[in-house]
């Protein structure tokens, strides 16, 4: 297990943190009204008509964007990073996905489908999906522009060159350090640093109605956070995050289970 080394922390009476518990119940009220008033921009943004066509592989066959919905209105994709190359999933995108099993039935009897999308092949998918126990919709975009067009995917050609966009900003060609977190996670994963990070991690929801998808929102990066199940809970633990290094494992990689 690694995490920072702390100094010791100061301590108090239970008068002097109830005070302070107090203060600080002030601005989470605050930060929740805010929470809930984003919400409702998400929900106002225009609507953007998919008019091209994207295939899936899906554990019931071939499916179009149209056919994930599943009878809902609404649709939620996980752009999972699990590349063609790759032998096991992300670190990061699999302790997000770890949480998946439990709500997806909730959102489905709720008229919202939730499916990871990949780019990998369905059987690479599904055979990682049974080693994490998992059981929510999964499909592959393999050999789709999907990942693309949604930008959650860069191409070899466009890695060397730069000038791609993720998160709504334009990035330069990676500079490529075998020490960092993504070395670490490219081989969890079964591959290299560069063809791990042509891969990107994002959500975006989509609409159907009259026939025709929209697509009604995406968000990447730490836009992301808030659906890690994981990182809220250590948000409130005595030591918050707590990270020193790469220390994501598989669920089934841990030494103390």
């Amino acid at each position: 297990m690694t995490r920072n080394k702390t100094a010791k922390h100061k301590t108090g009476t239970r008068e002097e943190w109830r005070a302070a518990r107090l203060d600080l119940l002030k601005d989470e009220k605050e930060l929740t009204r805010r929470s809930d008033e984003l919400a409702k921009r998400r929900q106002e943004l225009p609507w953007v008509l998919v008019d091209k066509q994207y295939k899936f592989d899906t554990d019931a066959g071939n499916a179009s964007l149209a056919d994930l919905f599943r009878g809902r209105s609404q649709l939620l994709i996980y752009h999972f990073m699990f590349g063609p190359d790759f032998t096991a999933g992300c670190p990061s995108c699999s302790a997000i996905a770890d949480g998946f099993n439990g709500f997806v039935v909730h959102l489905a009897n709720h008229d919202v489908m939730l499916w990871a999308v990949s780019r990998a092949p369905l059987e690479k998918l599904e055979e990682f999906k049974r080693r994490m126990g998992w059981t929510f919709p999964w499909a592959s975009s393999f050999g789709s522009d999907f990942n693309f067009d949604f930008s959650v995917g860069i191409t070899e050609e466009q890695q060397r060159e730069g000038g791609t966009e993720y998160n709504y900003r334009r990035e330069n060609p990676p500079k490529l350090n075998p020490n960092d977190g993504s070395a670490v996670f490219a081989r969890i994963a079964g591959t290299d640093q560069a063809t791990y990070i042509r891969e990107r991690p994002g959500i975006s929801a989509f609409a159907l109605e009259d026939g025709n998808v929209y697509h009604t929102y995406s968000a990447f990066s730490r836009g992301v956070d808030g659906l890690w199940g994981m990182y809220q809970w250590l948000d409130r633990a005595p030591l918050g995050r707590n990270e020193a290094g790469a220390w994501l494992r598989l669920h089934d990689a841990y030494d103390h289970k």
